[in-house]
C-alpha cells in the first residue's frame, strides 16, 4: 500500500535514478509502486523533472502514461558522428566490407556474401549480428533453405544517413556487371571510410 507521505525530492531522485537504468519506457503506475506513492505524486514530480530537464542534453520524454530519458534532439548530428566513429573503430575491415555488401544487395544469404567475398564469412556474420547491425530476415526458399540477411536500425543510425546514401547509389548502377558492382561496392566503401577520418 503506498504511503501518503513522501518527500518530495526523494520522490524525484528516485524517479531520475529508475530511468536512468531502465532499458526501456517505464509506466507511471510502475513508478508508484515501486515508490511507495500515490500516481498524481508521481505525475507532479515528473511535470517538474520533464521542465527541469528541457534544455539539458538529456531530456524526459513522457508518451501516454510511460516515460523515459532520452538524448537532446538538439544534439542529434553530434551522436551520430559519435555512434558512428565509435562503431567503426570496433569493426574490421571484414566486417565493414561484409556490412556493406549486405546493405547493398540485401537480402542476401550467407552463400551469396562468400561468393563476393571469396572466404568464409560464418564468424563475421555472427559479430555483426551480435552487434546488432545486422539480422536474419527470413529463410530464402530454395532447397536448404538459407538464413537470407538484412541491416537493422541500429545500422543506420551507427553509418547515418549521408553515408548510407553512398551506398545505396552504387545500387542503381544496373548496366555493369556483377563483378564491377562489387568493386564499385568496395570502392564507395574505402571512399566513405576514409571520409570518416
Amino acid at each position: 500500500m503506498p504511503e501518503v507521505k513522501f518527500d518530495d525530492k526523494k520522490l524525484k531522485s528516485v524517479i531520475e535514478s529508475i530511468l536512468f537504468v531502465a532499458e526501456k519506457p517505464v509506466s507511471i503506475k510502475e513508478l508508484a509502486e515501486i515508490s511507495g506513492t500515490f500516481i498524481p505524486q508521481v505525475q507532479q514530480s515528473l511535470a517538474f523533472l520533464i521542465e527541469a530537464y528541457k534544455d539539458k542534453g538529456i531530456n524526459i520524454i513522457r508518451k501516454g502514461n510511460y516515460v523515459q530519458f532520452s538524448t537532446s534532439s538538439k544534439n542529434t548530428k553530434f551522436i551520430a558522428k559519435y555512434l558512428n566513429e565509435n562503431i567503426q573503430k570496433k569493426l574490421s575491415k571484414e566486417a565493414l566490407e561484409t556490412l556493406a555488401i549486405i546493405f547493398y544487395r540485401q537480402p542476401i544469404t550467407r552463400a551469396e556474401i562468400e561468393k563476393i567475398r571469396g572466404v568464409d564469412s560464418e564468424s563475421v556474420l555472427q559479430h555483426l549480428q551480435i552487434k546488432c547491425l545486422i539480422a536474419a530476415v527470413e529463410r530464402k526458399k530454395i532447397p536448404g533453405k538459407p538464413i537470407v540477411y538484412g541491416t537493422t536500425m541500429e545500422f543506420v543510425q551507427y553509418f547515418g544517413l549521408d553515408n548510407l546514401k553512398k551506398l545505396m547509389e552504387l545500387g542503381k548502377k544496373e548496366t555493369i556487371s556483377e563483378s564491377d558492382q562489387d568493386s564499385e561496392l568496395k570502392l564507395g566503401l574505402d571512399t566513405i571510410k576514409k571520409k570518416e577520418k
